[in-house]
């Protein structure tokens, strides 16, 4: 597939993604406006309800599409040594805020040494995973947010969740632009099909890597990390790009 072709399918495909919350805003925003005096209060706090969350998938798609297009003008990495550990901490309240009916578990090894990473695109990351795993996770169960050593002189970040189990076939085509798994719980949760690529994406432009095992209703995301000290990173990134 040449780029031209690839361009005009990645625009195809987001035309058709935003026209979706967009139509559903315009069309309860009419409805408003034309049946005020004939709506009762539930019917209109419905209504904006709907509103709001079409409004919010629609900025999440917004900022996944702004997100992707950086990718191709091979947006600039600030590596600095941070904690792993520490990063995920900050993040896990954002989240958690959000879903409450979830219970997000960290089990963390404080012996992990600070890492060379991008701290912000980690933690995108991160949120990324753990908002993923508490979606497509069922009503009061638990997310589990794991770090240890691995081997390969790596780290491990392991998020877990009590879900529908992702077949093998469907495990590689979940991290493709625009791609959705389809089974019960995908079907009454609204995505963009961005959020695993992107995220694919930004950990092997650290140089790491993710992969996904999933056994049941028991699924685990697993991002490997390097330990490396300045030199060996940008050691690495020079020997990626050739």
């Amino acid at each position: 597939m040449d780029k031209n072709t690839s361009q005009h399918d990645f625009i195809s495909t987001v035309s058709h993604e935003l026209r979706t919350p967009l139509t559903s805003i315009r069309g309860f925003a009419q409805t408003m406006l034309s049946s005020w005096d004939m709506l009762d209060d539930n019917s209109k706090k419905q209504f904006l309800k709907i509103i709001e969350e079409q409004s919010n998938r629609l900025i999440k798609l917004v900022e996944n599409i702004l997100t992707v297009s950086k990718f191709q003008n091979e947006e600039n990495y600030v590596f600095k040594n941070i904690s792993p550990n520490e990063a995920i901490k900050s993040v896990i309240p954002i989240v958690q805020q959000q879903y409450k009916n979830r219970k997000i578990v960290t089990q963390l090894n404080y012996n992990l040494p600070e890492i060379l990473i991008d701290k912000d695109k980690f933690q995108q990351i991160i949120m990324n995973l753990v908002e993923n795993a508490c979606k497509y996770s069922h009503e009061n169960t638990e997310v589990t947010v794991q770090t240890d050593f691995a081997s390969n002189n790596q780290i491990s970040i392991k998020i877990t969740d009590i879900g529908v189990e992702i077949k093998d076939e469907d495990k590689t085509r979940i991290f493709e632009k625009f791609s959705r798994i389809d089974n019960p719980l995908t079907r009454e949760v609204q995505g963009s099909g961005l959020g695993l690529y992107i995220t694919k994406t930004l950990i092997e432009n650290m140089n790491g890597t993710i992969n996904v095992e999933s056994n049941k209703n028991q699924t685990t995301f697993e991002v490997l990390m390097p330990i490396c000290d300045i030199e060996n990173q940008a050691r690495a990134k020079c020997t990626q790009k050739h």
